[in-house]
């Protein structure tokens, strides 16, 4: 009788890139539906399942290939060749998924899938199934690459400021950087403009993001495609407690430090720097070696994350000198940390899941962005959100100790730091009501939900006949 009420639940694959920023929110999609009675399945690559750390609940884990079953593997070929042979294998290996799922009496009802990989939308129009795109980068740079697509900017640009429709004033230097840069990566470019190629046709597109925070773009996109913002697809239990102790993502590709809950347990409440590049972003000798100085000239305690492979850039003596007043970590468990009330501001790339948990949890940030979508992001934070400060650069291209000093300060201290702090707990209110009851995000999801219950139905009801 359980198998038999199982099959009856509208089933979703979800399947992200497989890299830990686009893993997170989609994954936390997931929990979601499955916490409103659907059955998910979250689909990982067979090399990523391996570095897998965590739990993921209610939600099933399936594997595909993408022809590197060992991660190391793929260590020796081009992106392109990487993500022609994620297409080719991957296709493959989900329809079998699929059909596989199908004989065990859980046919798929939908795929929401990764917007940069268009591909799994045509396997499931092969099978019959529904498909709906996850963006994973805010709608606004999501935007401008759609603009792009449909040849309404340039790449690259001509000029050095941008109007463009549904967006805000936009100079060169907050454009995303593969639009920006002339030739700077041609396959990521194409890659971020070709996922438009069969998204106007998906059932839905979902964007991690929420209508308040970017009204505008999502109501443009929308003109074009079944665009619904459902975020912020952060840890539930500092947004709405939906899902019990739910407050962090459920898997990670890297082990966190479990010394630095404790350590932040003994500071005072907004005391603390908070320093995270994420996890692909690689930061050049020289700009650690500033990062750092600057941290230890703001004279705040600071917690710095750099990856085991980054550590080396760290200058020794800063290490010596600032041990009593900074701690220096491989990896942690951020939301967690964002939340923690010993966290006054927030040093970041800008990838969108950092900002996205810093908005959401109401953290002012120093924005060093580096590449991708993040300049778009750091020029929102400052300038629309106006949640932070972004550092500016010199003549090569460097964050310089003296300007990380000045940024810190100016979130932490003053009367710009009080309105700043001021807006920061505006669009976390927004965040938290997104995803209330009768938020807007909220709504988004369950409609998702009642609309593949209501196909589950209807394909029953004409199999029955």
């Amino acid at each position: 009788m359980k198998r038999e009420k199982m099959a009856c639940k509208p089933h979703v694959l979800v399947l992200p890139y497989p890299r830990q920023g686009h893993i997170n929110p989609m994954l936390q999609f997931a929990k979601l539906l499955s916490h409103r009675g659907l059955k998910t399945t979250l689909v990982l690559t067979v090399g990523i399942t391996k570095s897998m750390h965590g739990e993921v609940g209610s939600v099933g884990i399936e594997t595909i290939s993408d022809g590197y079953d060992d991660e190391h593997a793929r260590e020796k070929d081009t992106i392109e060749a990487i993500l022609q042979r994620l297409q080719s294998v991957g296709s493959r290996t989900l329809a079998e998924l699929i059909e596989r799922m199908k004989a065990s009496g859980h046919p798929v009802s939908c795929i929401v899938y990764d917007a940069i990989l268009p591909w799994p939308l045509d396997v499931a129009r092969d099978l019959g199934v529904l498909g709906a795109a996850f963006l994973t980068q805010p709608c606004i740079v999501d935007a401008v690459y759609y603009h792009a697509y449909r040849g309404s900017l340039a790449v690259p640009p001509v000029g050095s400021t941008f109007q463009l429709t549904g967006l805000p004033e936009l100079g060169d230097s907050d454009l995303p950087s593969f639009v920006s840069v002339p030739g700077y990566s041609p396959t990521h470019l194409k890659l971020l403009v070709n996922q438009f190629s069969n998204m106007e046709t998906a059932d839905w597109v979902l964007c991690n993001t929420f209508q308040e925070l970017e009204n505008e773009a999502i109501n443009w996109m929308a003109n074009y495609m079944p665009m619904k913002a459902i975020g912020p697809m952060v840890p539930s239990i500092y947004i709405n407690a939906h899902l019990d102790g739910d407050k962090n993502y459920g898997v990670d590709l890297w082990k966190a430090d479990g010394a630095v809950m404790n350590w932040l347990d003994k500071r005072e409440p907004h005391s603390v720097v908070y320093v995270s590049f994420g996890s692909i972003s690689k930061v050049g000798p020289e700009q650690m070696e500033e990062l750092a100085w600057g941290l230890g000239k703001s004279s705040h305690y600071f917690l710095l994350v750099v990856r085991t492979r980054e550590k080396d850039k760290i200058p020794m003596k800063f290490m010596e000198e600032t041990k009593e007043k900074g701690l220096v970590v491989p990896w942690c468990p951020q939301p967690e940390v964002l939340a923690h009330k010993a966290i006054g501001c927030f040093v970041t790339h800008c990838g969108w899941n950092s900002t996205l948990e810093a908005i959401s949890l109401g953290v002012p940030m120093v924005a060093v962005p580096l590449w991708t979508d993040q300049p778009t992001n750091a020029k929102c934070v400052k300038d629309i959100w106006r949640v932070g400060v972004r550092a500016g650069v010199d003549e090569n291209g460097i964050v310089r100790r003296d300007e990380i000093e000045r940024c810190i300060k100016m979130v932490m201290e003053g009367e710009k730091a009080i309105e700043i702090n001021g807006s920061a707990r505006k669009w976390r209110e927004l965040a938290m009501k997104a995803l209330m009851e009768d938020g807007p995000s909220n709504k988004n999801i369950n409609d998702f939900v009642a609309r593949l219950a209501t196909k589950k139905d209807l394909k029953s009801i004409t199999s029955a006949s």
